[in-house]
């Protein structure tokens, strides 16, 4: 069995690579990216269902 490569890993604090000041930056951003996506899958799913719909009755 190997060793874990950090044997004394208890005695580092655990720190975030990301300095808190640009956290905020990063969390907006991920947010509005989360926004968007939802909305683009959620437009798509109904278009997926609408469309084919619309063919089946002739409509489209």
């Amino acid at each position: 069995m190997q060793e874990p490569i950090l044997k004394n890993a208890q005695d580092k604090p655990l720190e975030c690579p990301v300095p808190h000041k640009e956290r905020g930056k990063i969390m907006s951003w991920i947010k509005k990216i989360g926004v968007a996506g939802f909305l683009f899958f959620l437009i798509k799913g109904l278009l997926w269902l609408i469309i084919p719909y619309l063919i089946a009755k002739g409509l489209f």
